[in-house]
């Protein structure tokens, strides 16, 4: 089924457990907040930026030199699990925020050091390659999409959680570029954790994922075009800005 983007061959469908193991990795002051909506429309400030604010020397290194689109989720604190994100492009050497939503992440904080199961969020900057879920790729979408019933949340969990993987974008953390997101090779190993992924919101804190509302994924996979080389720089402020 094409949707106008690039679109894989749908994972065969997986059991129950197998899909928990791909997606175990998966509010606040509005003010001074790389991430918070500042207008109450929810459009940023014009503001123009020689680099992401909020974001130290050590990470922006991280940067690869061709990433023109910078998603930047910044975490309150970092055992909070109430995060903010921004979406950042670049012109020449000017950068400019275009979006900014809330979101959740880990629901104990973020590490430097990510394990399976430690319910945090991995500190770093990411690639974003790949996309997929459970509905069709909205219209206009750019990432290779896998759409397959086996990203289907495990109906064992909570209801509000069902819907979580309807839409997906793989973070680059311990898995394989140019695979389905729940694709379950682990580089690293099985130790490092895995299935890390922008999703949608049940309103609390994740497994080690990053989530925000349907339109706002909607917005992400519409806009993030792999000829820009998107990549994700996240983590709590305190780490983002060391």
């Amino acid at each position: 089924m094409r949707n106008g983007v690039a679109v894989r061959a749908a994972a065969a469908a997986v059991g129950g457990a197998l899909l928990v193991l791909g997606a175990v990795g998966c509010g606040g002051p509005e003010h001074d907040k790389p991430g918070a909506r500042d207008r109450a429309d929810g459009k940023p400030r014009e503001t123009v930026l020689k680099r992401v604010p909020g974001v130290g020397d050590r990470l922006w290194k991280r940067v690869p030199a061709e990433s023109r689109q910078v998603l930047l989720v910044s975490g309150e604190g970092r055992d909070s699990a109430e995060s903010h994100a921004a979406l950042y492009t670049r012109k020449g050497s000017v950068w400019t925020r275009e979006r900014a939503w809330d979101t959740h992440n880990g629901r104990k904080g973020w590490t430097t050091d990510h394990h399976e199961d430690d319910l945090r969020s991995p500190v770093g900057v990411f690639t974003l390659s790949d996309a997929g879920g459970v509905l069709a790729a909205p219209e206009g979408a750019r990432l290779p999409y896998t759409e397959s019933a086996a990203f289907q949340a495990p109906h064992y969990w909570k209801k509000s959680y069902w819907h979580d993987f309807d839409r997906v974008i793989a973070i680059d953390y311990n898995r394989v570029r140019g695979t389905a997101p729940n694709d379950q090779t682990r580089p690293q190993g099985q130790s490092k954790g895995g299935g890390i992924w922008l999703h949608m919101d049940h309103g609390s804190g994740t497994s080690a994922c990053v989530s925000q509302s349907g339109a706002d994924m909607e917005y992400l996979l519409r806009t993030l075009d792999p000829a820009e080389h998107p990549v994700v720089v996240m983590g709590d402020e305190a780490d983002l800005r060391a």
